[in-house]
C-alpha cells in the first residue's frame, strides 16, 4: 500500500466578517477592527426604556454632539479586552514590584513627617474621587453610543477602580487604617475638598454622555494629574526627598500620559465633524475646566502653600493649549 502525501491549499470563502467587509473592504480585519467596530445593537430591542419612554436603548440623540458616524471615535491605542488587560497586567506588575520595594526597605518609616502628612492629606481623599471617575465612565459607557467609545469609556472606568486602590494601599502603607478613615472625614468635611466633593456630585446626575465625558475626562483629569501627581508628588515631594512617594504613584503618571491621547483623539474627532459640534465642546470644556480649576486650587494649596495659585494658572495655560491643538480654543 502506497500513501502519497502533498500539499493542499484551501482558499478560504471570506477574510472578514460581512459588517466589517462593508467598512473597510474584503480583507483581514484586526482584533481591534473585529472587537469594536458596527456591533453597537441598533434593532430588535424590542421595547423602550421604562424610565424614559421617548428613548431608545441606545439612543445617540441623547447627547447634544452629533456624528454621521459615531465609529470615528476610534481609540489610538486600539485596545480591545485582551490587549488592554495584558498591558494592565504588565503595569500592575511593575506597582506590585514599586510597592514591595518600598515597604521591604522601610521607605516608608524615614519619610519626613511634614511630607508624609502633606501625602497623605493630599493623595487619599483622592481615592474618593477615583471612585466617582469609575461611575462617571461607567455611565458614559452605559448610554453612550458606538462600542468603539462605550468600551474605551468601560476601560477607563476600571482604571480609575484601580487607581481608588492603589491610594487606598498608599494610605495604608504611609499611615495605616487611620489614614483612610482621616482621608474620609476630609472628603465629607474638610472645607478644603468640598470644591471637589461637589464637583464629582454634580458630575453623577450629568445626562448627556459627552458632556459627562468631557467633564470627567477632559477638565477635570486634564488638570487633576499634571498637578498632583507631577507637581505635588513628583515635584515638590520628590524634591524634598520623598521620592517613595513618587515610586507608589508611578502607576498614575503613566496611565494619564497613555489615556490623555485616547482623550485627545475623541475631542479631535467630535470637534472636526462640525462647527455645531465644536461650538458646544468649547462650551463644555471652559465651563467645566473653570470649575475644576477652582476646586484643585484648595488641595494644591494643602502642599504648595502660597505658590498653589501660579502653579494652577499655569497647568491651566497648558491645558489650554493642549485643547487648541485639537480644534478646541478657550
Amino acid at each position: 500500500m502506497q500513501i502519497d502525501l502533498r500539499t493542499v491549499s484551501i482558499k478560504q470563502q471570506r477574510n472578514t466578517f460581512d459588517h466589517l467587509a462593508r467598512r473597510f473592504g474584503d480583507k483581514p480585519a484586526s482584533r481591534y477592527q473585529e472587537g469594536s467596530y458596527d456591533i453597537q445593537a441598533t434593532e430588535n430591542l424590542h421595547y423602550r426604556p421604562t424610565w424614559d419612554p421617548d428613548q431608545l436603548i441606545y439612543d445617540a440623540s441623547i447627547s447634544r454632539i452629533v456624528m454621521a458616524d459615531w465609529y470615528a471615535l476610534k481609540d489610538p491605542r486600539q485596545y480591545f479586552y485582551n490587549n488592554y488587560t495584558l498591558a494592565r497586567a504588565r503595569q500592575q506588575e511593575t506597582a506590585e514590584a514599586n510597592f514591595s520595594f518600598v515597604e521591604s526597605r522601610g521607605l516608608a518609616d524615614m519619610l519626613p513627617e511634614d511630607l508624609k502628612r502633606i501625602a497623605l492629606e493630599v493623595l487619599v481623599p483622592l481615592r474618593h474621587a477615583a471612585w466617582g471617575a469609575n461611575m462617571n465612565n461607567s455611565f458614559i459607557s452605559g448610554y453612550g453610543y458606538a462600542a468603539i467609545f462605550t468600551q474605551a469609556c468601560m476601560f477607563h472606568a476600571m482604571d480609575n477602580l484601580g487607581i481608588a486602590q492603589y491610594l487606598s494601599r498608599l494610605g495604608l502603607l504611609l499611615g495605616d487604617q487611620e489614614a483612610l478613615d482621616a482621608g474620609k472625614t476630609a472628603w465629607m468635611d474638610d472645607e478644603a475638598w468640598q470644591p471637589m466633593r461637589r464637583y464629582i456630585e454634580d458630575c453623577l446626575v450629568v445626562r448627556d454622555p459627552f458632556e459627562l465625558f468631557v467633564a470627567q475626562n477632559v477638565a477635570l483629569d486634564g488638570l487633576l494629574y499634571p498637578l498632583v501627581y507631577e507637581r505635588i508628588v513628583d515635584g515638590y515631594l520628590s524634591a524634598k526627598g520623598a521620592s517613595a512617594v513618587a515610586m507608589l504613584c508611578q502607576f498614575m503618571n503613566d496611565w494619564f500620559d497613555e489615556t490623555r491621547k485616547w482623550v485627545d483623539a475623541v475631542m479631535k474627532v467630535a470637534a472636526a465633524e462640525s462647527e455645531h459640534n465644536c461650538a458646544i465642546l468649547q462650551e463644555w470644556t471652559e465651563k467645566w475646566s473653570t470649575r475644576a480649576a477652582a476646586a484643585m486650587l484648595p488641595v494644591v494649596q494643602k502642599a504648595l502653600g502660597a505658590d498653589a495659585e501660579e502653579v494652577v494658572g499655569e497647568e491651566v495655560a497648558a491645558f489650554k493649549t493642549r485643547l487648541k491643538k485639537v480644534g478646541v480654543e478657550i
